[in-house]
Parts: structure tokens; sequence; C-alpha cells
């Protein structure tokens, strides 16, 4: 991959977390709805498939991706639940990142004892 490719996929995808955080300021519906898009996701799988052709890696990260969007859940949950107890966002945002961190080993840990795997 080139240079100038990989400044392109950084500029995207910066331009599209950019632009949620843009149109949150105004119409914050809106960009909850546009932020809830798997838009990372595609462009993931944009940019997987545009570098290896390869359909079984796509069906790899796409399953993947689905089993791991549960635990992430939780975050969305955390957050506003610290923000509202008044704990300054920095914190809170803290907080939440680890409070996802432990609900993802826990759900790791009960997916391998279901056999499911990740």
């Amino acid at each position: 991959m080139s240079g100038m490719e990989y400044f392109f996929k950084i500029a995207i995808s910066a331009l599209v977390i950019a632009g949620v955080a843009e149109i949150g300021k105004r119409f914050t519906v809106f960009a909850a709805i546009v932020a809830s898009l798997p838009l990372t996701s595609i462009l993931a799988m944009c940019w997987l498939y545009r570098d290896t052709k390869d359909a079984a890696k796509i069906i790899d990260l796409s399953y993947g991706i689905f089993w791991a969007v549960l635990p992430s859940l939780i975050f969305f949950l955390a957050l506003p639940f610290f923000v509202k107890m008044g704990l300054k966002f920095p914190l809170a945002l803290l907080l939440a990142s680890l409070v996802m961190v432990v609900s993802y080993s826990g759900y790791l840990f009960l997916m391998k004892m279901f056999g499911v795997k990740i």
C-alpha cells in the first residue's frame, strides 16, 4: 500500500468521525443514528477487501464484529450513568471504558465456554 492510499484511508475515516461530532453539535438524535451505523466496520471491510480481495477475511471480520458488538453496548449505558452521577466527563469516559473492558473479558470467557470462536 502506498503512502497516498494510507493517507486516503485515514482522511476518509477521520472525516466520518469529525462529521458525526459536528452533526452532534446541532442534531443530537441524527448524530446518534449516524454514529450507530456500522460505518467503522464498513470502512474496515472496504479497506480490507481492497487490500486483500479475500472474501473469507471479510466473512471472518463480519462474524467477529457481530459477536464483539454485544459487550461494547455496555459502554453506552455506563457512560451516561457515570456522568449523571456527577463525575466529570474524562473520568466518566475512563470508567465506562474500564467497565467495557471488564465486560469484554467476561464475554470472551463465556463465549469460549460455549464454543463460540470470535
